[in-house]
């Protein structure tokens, strides 16, 4: 096949021999289909020449070019100097040259090799060591990083999902890749690599002891790792970051859950402050089991409740604060159906996050082309990691829940049932507002909510500041103890009956003096919620 293109102008080299050796075999016959057509001799090994063949490929086993069988249940097979030494050696380097001749060694010009499911297998439960330390791939690796390092005259592909547009290329040139091609396959090869090796570092790391082969290989809960690895691939650009002036990316870890693995449905791109914005109100609606609704402005919620319905908690928590709501984003905990989306439709909202939409509502929403629906999975809480200048932070996720068994009633007065029951409310908000953080609520309804003070005192009024609805007779939740009475005052003075907070100050009794004098029902969690 010719080309009117100057090979010499793209340094564009040819396939004439190419090794595959697949887990992963979607587009593989294609693929290879078509190297055939371009004259190219397939080299293959165990099950990847087995399904070639049985499209009717004549291939050529590894042990063939090796003159050596594969051995030790397939842990030896492409180990060998005939495989490396052709892919590594120089073309046109006369020592190169004279070393692979006087040794038999033919050249190899394109790998095409994906890797054992190493995290998948880890992601299995009960996983058994010995199953799990048989799916490191170890010939993979070896030959990726050999034909990537080699990629002047090797071309080394790693993703079905390149296949196509390498089919092209060959068209294009005759049979041939270039030189660029080639420089970003071997890119992606070493990514490939280095992902691969993190992932078995870090899942051998949380293993405390080898168990024996047929045991299952239990992660070590109680420890962090002493090398904190992330490799994540990008999985999106962004316009920019919080301002325009900042580049910025997503990267995801490829799951599928949570905000990073969302699915959009329609609407704008997301951009930076939207996605950590619905990453917040996703969050805190995974704190509900009943109907939630959750209403974020930067990261605080200005509105949050629950309902019978997903339409009466929306109409709740846009109550809270329908100023600080206008152009928030929104995260629900159940299906959006068609009407409350007729109610969401009246508000300027920048994106939906939820487990799913209807029918009704993708149609009511449709006219609404910039609004941003995300579907979203529910993802298993797992460590987060905050950056610091030179380093990074990293801690458990704050799972802490509290149940009503679990709280401790320091007052002359318990709360009423309905008291109790609003506290557990606030408390569960309360958790996700940045500190110092005061909530008000009543009836599964947030009033107030008092963000990101330098003082309790000063969130205390700040929360009562903001409500739009009567504080009378509402309950007060603080991510953290009152450090002095002033701040419990300024909560009895708003119109609060009952407080909940963590307790554990060196002024509890103050404290709890003064609830008393209020008239107050007060309880201690035992737990603190700070939220920087």
């Amino acid at each position: 096949m010719s080309s009117d293109i100057d090979a010499s102008e793209t340094g564009a080299k040819p396939i004439r021999r190419a090794l595959l050796s697949v887990t992963d075999k979607s587009g593989l016959v294609e693929f290879a289909e078509s190297l055939k057509g371009f004259g190219v001799e397939l080299i293959s090994t165990g099950g990847t020449a087995k399904a070639l063949r049985e499209a009717g490929l004549a291939v050529k086993d590894i042990s063939e070019l090796t003159d050596f069988p594969e051995m030790l249940n397939g842990r030896v097979k492409t180990l060998h100097p005939r495989v490396h030494g052709g892919l590594l050696y120089i073309r046109g380097n006369p020592e190169h040259e004279a070393a692979v001749a006087a040794h038999g060694i033919q050249p190899i010009d394109m790998v095409v090799v994906n890797l054992y499911a190493f995290e998948k297998t880890a992601t299995r439960p009960g996983v058994a060591f010995g199953h799990l330390i048989e799916n490191i791939d170890i010939g993979g690796p070896s030959m990726v990083r050999s034909a990537a390092k080699n990629f002047e005259d090797v071309a080394i592909v790693t993703r079905a999902a390149d296949y196509a547009g390498l089919i092209e290329e060959l068209k294009v040139h005759g049979g041939a890749l270039t030189r660029t091609t080639r420089w970003r396959l071997a890119k992606q090869a070493f990514a490939l690599t280095a992902a691969y090796d993190s992932a078995i570092a870090s899942t051998l790391e949380r293993i405390a002891d080898a168990p024996p082969p047929a045991a299952p290989a239990a992660p070590d809960l109680q420890s962090l790792p002493s090398t904190l690895r992330i490799n994540l691939p990008m999985a999106q650009e962004l316009r920019y970051g919080e301002n325009p002036h900042q580049r910025a990316a997503l990267y995801a870890d490829g799951s599928g859950f949570g905000i990073a693995g969302a699915t959009q449905l329609q609407g704008k791109e997301l951009s930076f402050n939207n996605l950590v914005d619905l990453d917040a109100c996703w969050q805190l609606t995974q704190e509900f089991e009943e109907p939630a609704v959750i209403i974020v402005k930067h990261t605080n919620p200005c509105g949050a409740a629950t309902g019978a319905t997903i339409l009466e908690a929306y109409q709740k928590a846009l109550a809270c604060d329908p100023v600080s709501a206008y152009g928030g984003v929104i995260g629900i905990n159940r299906e959006v159906d068609g009407a409350a989306a007729e109610e969401m439709a009246k508000l300027f909202i920048e994106a939906i996050a939820a487990p799913g939409f209807s029918a009704e509502t993708r149609q009511r929403f449709a006219a609404r082309r910039n609004l941003r629906l995300v579907e979203v999975r529910a993802a298993t809480p797992r460590p987060t990691v905050r950056q610091v200048s030179g380093g990074l932070l990293l801690q458990d996720a704050d799972t802490g829940r509290v149940t009503e068994s679990e709280l401790k009633v320091v007052t002359r007065r318990p709360p009423s049932a309905e008291e109790l029951r609003s506290l557990l409310f606030a408390w569960r908000v309360c958790k996700h507002v940045k500190s110092n953080a005061i909530v008000y609520a009543r009836d599964g309804q947030t009033l107030g909510v008092g963000a990101g003070q330098t003082s309790r005192v000063d969130a205390a009024r700040f929360g009562a500041m903001k409500a739009v609805l009567t504080l009378k007779g509402c309950v007060a939740a603080s991510d953290a103890f009152f450090p002095f009475a002033d701040g419990l005052e300024v909560v009895a003075q708003a119109g609060a009956t009952a407080v909940i907070q963590p307790g554990g100050s060196v002024r509890d009794d103050e404290v709890i003096a003064s609830a008393d004098r209020l008239g107050l029902a007060m309880v201690f969690t035992g737990i603190r919620h700070f939220r920087h």
